[in-house]
């Protein structure tokens, strides 16, 4: 295309751009071999908001991008291998898997029920206890860390050996004013190499130190810590079911959910066949 034809095409383009899509007829602006590029696809990128001078080069600009990629995607037709040149079938496949995705995600959201029991969250668990072996060492531990220089660092220990409401008040109010770290929540499982990352002790035998009843001290150069541990499992034991529990759940929404698709799947086939929608030939 000239310069001279482009330009009177952009300038009819820029004559229209204020009119209503009704007065809009669909007419080419530009060619490239078989493809035509229309006013109306060059219009609704151009703001309502710009100048005509602005609109006029942006027409221009977009117009010009348009030509440009069209002469690679027909010298890409032209020159690439069949296997690779099959794009369409491709975008095609790839355009059918998003329509399903999204229909099967918005009727599951419609009408898939998403609430799991907890009794159907404990009869799972009770039937599958081989599944939920401990790959780790898993305790219930208070610890704290403080700064070497803290205050009443022997009154801190002396609460944790404790097991009285008052003492844990007491440790509790201290570790807010005066920890840098701390966890004091001794009823829920952790896993102790977690806890050993916090409180950095060296341990030779995990098994021996779990059974620890003595409170733990470690200190370096910067940091006092204290580790209380109250109760543990050990390695290849059964998982309790309060570190399994979200596991469990989010496997029973997923067989849940691969149920429901796969009924979808039948009742789609059952109505087509009812409806003679489809038939398979047999040419062999």
């Amino acid at each position: 295309m000239s310069f001279k034809s482009f330009s009177l095409v952009v300038i009819g383009l820029v004559s229209i751009i204020a009119c209503s899509p009704e007065e809009v007829n669909r007419e080419p602006v530009a060619r490239v071999h078989e493809a035509f590029l229309y006013r109306d696809e060059v219009e609704e990128r151009i703001p309502n908001n710009l100048s005509v001078e602005d609109s006029l080069a942006l027409a221009k600009s977009i117009t010009y991008s348009w030509i440009e990629r069209q002469l690679l995607v027909h010298q890409a037709e032209k020159n690439l291998d069949t296997e690779i040149k099959d794009v369409e079938k491709k975008l095609q496949e790839y355009r059918n898997d998003l329509l399903i995705y999204a229909y099967q995600n918005e009727l599951i959201q419609q009408k898939l029920d998403t609430t799991i029991s907890e009794s159907e969250i404990e009869e799972y668990y009770q039937s599958n206890q081989d599944h939920f072996k401990l790959k780790d060492y898993i305790v219930k531990v208070q610890y704290v860390r403080l700064d070497t220089n803290a205050p009443k660092v022997e009154e801190v220990k002396t609460w944790m050996r404790k097991d009285d409401e008052e003492s844990r008040t007491q440790l509790e109010e201290y570790c807010y004013q005066f920890a840098s770290n701390f966890y004091l929540d001794d009823q829920n499982w952790l896993y102790l190499d977690d806890v050993l990352k916090e409180v950095p002790v060296e341990v030779y035998n995990k098994a021996n130190f779990v059974r620890s009843r003595q409170l733990i001290e470690h200190q370096d150069s910067t940091n006092v810590y204290l580790l209380k541990i109250s109760s543990y499992q050990l390695k290849d034991g059964v998982s309790p079911l309060s570190l399994e529990r979200d596991k469990i759940k989010s496997m029973l929404l997923n067989k849940r959910r691969s149920d429901f698709l796969n009924q979808l799947k039948e009742d789609l086939r059952n109505e087509a066949i009812s409806k003679n929608n489809f038939e398979t030939f047999d040419n062999q």
